[in-house]
């Protein structure tokens, strides 16, 4: 079922996260789509720039015309998809500079930005990050706490397996 082709041609739902990444991508640059992710993680952009005059790009990296298929105003609760969205992008380009943004990402109030600063720390191995990655092994979700060990395990250090070790 299509989403339709609104603000910037969106993508099919059907297609993948990577799909639509790889279009804004050949549509914007890859370092153009990277600026506007690390913009949306850092809050550089805001939710209400997000969905105000900076929508092309959310639609861009999500490939919705309605990110989130929230009615408008969009409720700024629901503002940390942004941020969830950008930090996804991060699995499908990247740039070795994202390594800060992702550190400081890793403590962010939303869980499922977490989840995915430790999804790409064990898919590029960002030994940087590890510690950084540690508090979630405690986390209350166990889909956190299941991509922390993944990262810890992947990226980690000898001196990182005791960390893990409980949670085998």
């Amino acid at each position: 079922m299509s989403v339709g082709r609104g603000l910037l041609g969106g993508m099919s739902e059907r297609e993948s996260p990577r799909d639509v990444v790889r279009a804004a991508c050949a549509r914007y640059g890859e370092d153009t789509v990277i600026d506007w992710c690390v913009a949306f993680l850092t809050g550089a952009i805001s939710g209400e720039e997000a969905y105000g005059a900076e929508l092309p790009k959310l639609v861009a990296i999500t490939g919705s015309d309605n990110p989130g298929g929230w009615k408008q105003p969009v409720d700024p609760v629901n503002y940390y998809w942004i941020r969830v969205w950008a930090a996804r992008v991060f699995l499908y380009v990247w740039r070795d500079d994202l390594v800060d943004v992702l550190l400081k990402s890793a403590g962010d109030p939303a869980w499922r930005v977490q989840e995915h600063v430790a999804k790409i720390t064990a898919q590029r191995e960002l030994g940087q990050l590890v510690d950084a990655l540690l508090p979630l092994l405690d986390h209350e979700l166990p889909r956190v706490r299941a991509a922390a060990v993944r990262a810890v395990g992947a990226a980690g250090e000898y001196e990182h397996a005791e960390a893990i070790r409980p949670l085998a």
